[in-house]
This record gives C-alpha cells, sequence and structure tokens, in this order.
C-alpha cells in the first residue's frame, strides 16, 4: 500500500461526511498512543498553554524524582526518556515557547540531581548541547522573551 501525501489527504478529507471525520479520528487515536495523546491535547490542553506546561512539568518531576541515581548508566536512560518525552510533548503544542519552557525546566532539574551530572562526561555533554539548542530556539522569539530568557540561560550556565 503506498502512503498518499497530505494534500491528497486533505482533498479526500472535505468529502468526508462529520460522521465519518470522526470515526477516522476516532480510529486514528485507538490505534497509536502517540495520536491519542495528540488529540488529547489538541481537545483538552491547547486552549491553556500555561496549564499544560505545568501539567508537563509535574509529569517531568516525578520522573526525575523517581530516578535511580545508584549510577550514571541508569541515570543516563531516565534523563534520555525524560528529554524523548520533552520532544514529544513540544511536538504536541507546536509552540517555540513551550519547548523552551520545558527545556529550561528540564536543565534546571539537571543541575538539581545528585550525584552531579557535570562528573559525568555523556550527561555534561548532553546538558550542554541543551543549552545550545536552547539558544538556538530562543533567537527567533520575540525580543522580551529573548531577555527572559537569556537570563535564565546565563543562570543555567553559571551553575557549571
Amino acid at each position: 500500500m503506498k502512503t498518499e501525501s497530505i494534500v491528497k489527504i486533505r482533498k479526500e478529507l472535505q468529502f468526508q461526511s462529520r460522521e465519518e471525520l470522526l470515526e477516522l479520528c476516532l480510529r486514528l487515536a485507538k490505534y497509536k498512543t502517540e495520536n491519542k495523546a495528540l488529540l488529547t491535547y489538541l481537545l483538552f490542553e491547547s486552549h491553556n498553554e500555561d496549564a499544560y506546561i505545568n501539567a508537563v512539568k509535574e509529569n517531568l518531576e516525578e520522573i526525575f524524582i523517581s530516578m535511580n541515581t545508584d549510577s550514571y548508566h541508569y541515570m543516563k536512560k531516565t534523563i534520555r526518556k525524560i528529554l524523548r518525552q520533552i520532544r514529544t510533548f513540544s511536538k504536541y503544542s507546536n509552540k517555540i515557547e513551550t519547548e523552551v519552557e520545558l527545556l529550561l525546566f528540564f536543565c534546571d532539574q539537571l543541575n538539581e540531581l545528585e550525584p552531579s551530572i557535570h562528573k559525568n562526561t555523556t550527561l555534561r555533554n548532553l546538558y550542554e548541547r541543551q543549552i545550545v539548542a536552547l539558544e538556538k530556539k530562543i533567537e527567533v522569539l520575540h525580543e522580551d522573551l529573548q531577555y527572559e530568557y537569556v537570563t535564565q540561560i546565563q543562570l543555567l550556565k553559571n551553575f557549571y
């Protein structure tokens, strides 16, 4: 089976009835968790971005708290899992401000971990890559937001 382009799918969807579109959406959500999560965001969370960001932060904070810090190996696995989740949640929102907020929170939480991630080369490099990515993302934002975020990044940079 050949997958059709978005343009073709959009044209075909225009000819579907309301009930058929509803069934298609529900069927998409039924077979893939990521589709269900995206629909949940679009239907329930997208109208209040701040609440969405706070809910994601709480979720991530729970993962940080329950992280196994016995060895750097376990920490790396969990930290990469958290980073994947941040990318997924940011993709749902499709707003740079949301991604920046979540990555700032991520970096802040990394600084608070014990044992320190700055004693491990791999984790320190991961942290530094996130700082560089944050700086690139901030460049496209409004000046007022840029100033606020740059000061937060400077605090993160001063930590290590």
